[in-house]
């Protein structure tokens, strides 16, 4: 058996333990009597002539919508199968391809106009911020982070519809597969709920208001939230309790303790994958610009209405002292950060909940660094010390080529990058760089100042990396970011290191309105707050 097969063999008798009763009681479902017929519904196509082939693919231009299910009912959707090329360029897509943010899902029941079902693909099968992560849950599967499944049971009386619109204004989806398991029914009771997902953000989370997931009238029960989140404060952002609001009453009945105990974790979140819980996508501890992107499937416990459910996320958590009006850090103050959300719900009737979805460009998040200043244009040699820098390119990691250098020498090994600060204003100063088997460790300075602590470049992957490194007011004026080699990790096979750029990253507008430490001199005491 190889690595992979292993690898989904171990998650499959993981996830029968861990899911435990409820196996039995699908096992023992399955010994019960069904009624109606199952169907499919798939992009396998056939020649003219009706013999088989193996183009069993679409091609979806920018701004074309492609329909993947159009029948008539009643029936349940059981299972909805998806794939397609992601967004990297590749010898089927030279240029690239559309990303599953750019691509909105949309499902129609019965001949509504208004969708049960609008989010981003990405989102709706929780994978956020346009990164392909793997998905092991009850109700939604991304195997290896590019086969996207949905068990979710939709019901419906009259007819389904479902199509994806591509809103890249450029690239195609690429290799558009699908299959969509439903069983035809001949009647269907008259108090069974519809499926509804819908999207919505923040960007950033509006002061004084707890984030919205969703409100809506009715009666039905609430089964699932994904959530994301981009910090634009240093430090931890989930201290915020959910609060759900029942049947219209003013004071939350379910009250939660915070945001990670709400996704089922403790002490904070990081990368993780259950039946009912998990965080997809977790990169940097307390980092400005850090991204979370979690999931919580209420399949056991799902949270029942009658008139209503109102469920919202309170955005507060910790935060530096420069961006406090009190000049101090404490854990609960109202954070400023980038929410997106996609609520998951069951409900009789049409539901009052809809949110405006934003455009593909509007989902993207904004850049937080107004100054990016690119490595890989300083491989001169007045630039680095005893060895060789070159260009490297590395599609993988990023979309321009990095500074690759390698000293001949750990004693005289330094690079060297300059920039020029135009304005004085609040803003943290870090480097995007690479690890490898064969990175060494550095230490930078600014202007000659040492800043930041020793950052090892080893990892026995290659993989992206930031490091921050100072938050400060820098004067108008040039500047020198020096990465000097210190030693290399005794698992490396060498002290080489590879920089994509230095970054100047935007404090909040409060750092400013503040300005606590506007004539502070970083050189006497530099700071870094995590």
């Amino acid at each position: 058996m190889g690595t992979c097969a292993k690898k989904y063999a171990v998650g499959i008798v993981l996830s029968a333990v861990l899911i435990g009763g409820h196996v039995c009681a699908s096992l023992a479902q399955l010994a019960e009597p069904k009624d109606g017929r199952s169907m499919r519904t798939t992009s396998t196509r056939r020649d003219a002539k009706g013999e088989e082939n193996n183009y069993d693919n679409q091609r979806v231009k920018p701004g074309e919508t492609v329909v993947l299910l159009d029948e008539k009912g009643p029936g349940v959707i059981t299972h909805i199968w998806l794939t397609f090329l992601g967004p990297e360029p590749q010898a089927w897509a030279k240029n690239g391809s559309a990303s599953h943010q750019d691509m909105v899902i949309r499902m129609y029941w019965d001949g509504a106009k208004e969708p049960a079902v609008e989010a981003p693909v990405g989102d709706f099968f929780a994978n956020a911020f346009g990164k392909r992560s793997e998905v092991i849950s009850l109700p939604v599967i991304v195997e290896d982070g590019d086969s996207y499944n949905c068990f979710w049971h939709m019901p419906f009386r009259k007819s389904a519809r479902i199509e994806i619109e591509n809103q890249n204004p450029d690239k195609p989806i690429s290799l558009l597969y699908h299959n969509i398991d439903w069983i035809k029914k001949d009647r269907m009771d008259k108090d069974t709920p519809y499926f509804y997902a819908r999207y919505r953000q923040e960007y950033p989370a509006e002061d004084g208001k707890d984030y919205l997931v969703l409100d809506t009238q009715g009666k039905g029960h609430y089964v699932g939230t994904v959530l994301s989140v981009r910090t634009r404060s240093p430090s931890w952002f989930g201290e915020g309790d959910e609060k759900i609001y029942i049947d219209g009453e003013k004071s939350p009945s379910i009250w939660g303790t915070g945001t990670e105990d709400y996704f089922l974790s403790a002490w904070g979140l990081k990368t993780t994958g259950t039946p009912y819980f998990g965080v997809p996508y977790f990169d940097q501890w307390g980092i400005v610009g850090g991204h979370t992107s979690a999931y919580r499937w209420h399949i056991q416990d799902p949270i029942v209405f009658q008139k209503g459910i109102r469920v919202t996320l309170e955005h507060y958590g910790w935060i530096s002292p420069d961006e406090n009006p009190e000049y101090k850090t404490t854990s609960w103050n109202e954070r400023q950060d980038d929410y997106s959300s996609v609520a998951f719900w069951y409900q009789t009737g049409k539901p009052t909940f809809n949110p405006t979805m934003p455009t593909a460009q509007q989902r993207w998040l904004p850049s937080l660094d107004p100054q990016i200043i690119y490595a890989a244009e300083f491989t001169a040699d007045t630039y680095h010390g005893e060895g060789s820098a070159s260009v490297q390119e590395l599609s993988d990691l990023y979309p321009k080529a990095q500074l690759f250098y390698s000293p001949s020498s750990m004693d005289n090994g330094w690079i060297e990058i300059p920039f020029k600060v135009e304005k004085k204003e609040p803003v943290r100063l870090l480097i995007v760089a690479t690890q490898a088997p064969d990175y060494g460790i550095y230490q930078a300075s600014l202007n000659g100042v040492k800043i930041g602590s020793k950052m090892d470049f080893y990892n026995k992957d290659i993989r992206s990396n930031e490091y921050h490194l100072l938050d400060f007011w820098p004067e108008p004026g040039d500047y020198t970011l020096r990465l000097e080699c210190v030693g290399k990790n005794h698992f490396s096979e060498a002290a080489k290191c590879g920089i994509e750029s230095v970054r100047l990253r935007q404090r909040q507008p409060r750092v400013l309105q503040y300005g606590h430490e506007k004539d502070k001199k970083w050189q006497e005491k530099p700071t870094l707050y995590n």
